[in-house]
């Protein structure tokens, strides 16, 4: 089974990475660190612009992690812009047979920005097909999430 961590951190080891080894806890996975890439916001055009490379890689996977820091009460700038990108550059139900797992932390946050953020990730799974498998936002609902990857 081909698993893909999709980390929006800039911290490429830091606390959405921990949430993801546990998640991921002795099962091979790849690791695309957000901030490696260049990926323009929507509307934007940039020729070296990567989310192609992004997109391939998630269509290669049958398991998704996609794990964000809750920064300014919502899911981060790198992954809003995949998402935000999708639409119109792939079809609906183009991820049909995926599992997609939600990685959420941040500092103190508030139940309604994690209600946010998991209806956001949810509805993305929905609309392109893939089977929204849950959301973790510490290291042992991750590990319990990790069951059933």
């Amino acid at each position: 089974m081909k698993i893909l961590f999709i980390n929006g951190s800039p911290n490429k080891n830091g606390n959405t990475a921990a949430l993801a080894e546990a998640l991921l806890e002795g099962k091979e996975y790849e690791t695309l660190n957000l901030a490696d890439y260049r990926i323009g916001s929507y509307g934007q055009t940039f020729e070296d612009d990567q989310l192609d490379e992004v997109i391939a890689k998630m269509k290669e996977a049958e398991v998704i992690a996609v794990g964000s820091p809750l920064y300014w009460h919502n899911i981060c700038g790198s992954v809003r812009n995949v998402l935000d990108r999708f639409y119109g550059k792939v079809e609906n139900g183009g991820l049909s047979g995926r599992k997609l797992y939600f990685l959420f932390q941040g500092a103190a946050p508030e139940k309604w920005m994690m209600e946010a953020g998991e209806y956001t990730m949810k509805r993305f799974a929905k609309l392109y097909g893939m089977e929204y498998a849950g959301m973790a936002t510490d290291k042992k609902e991750a590990a319990r999430l990790g069951r059933d990857v």
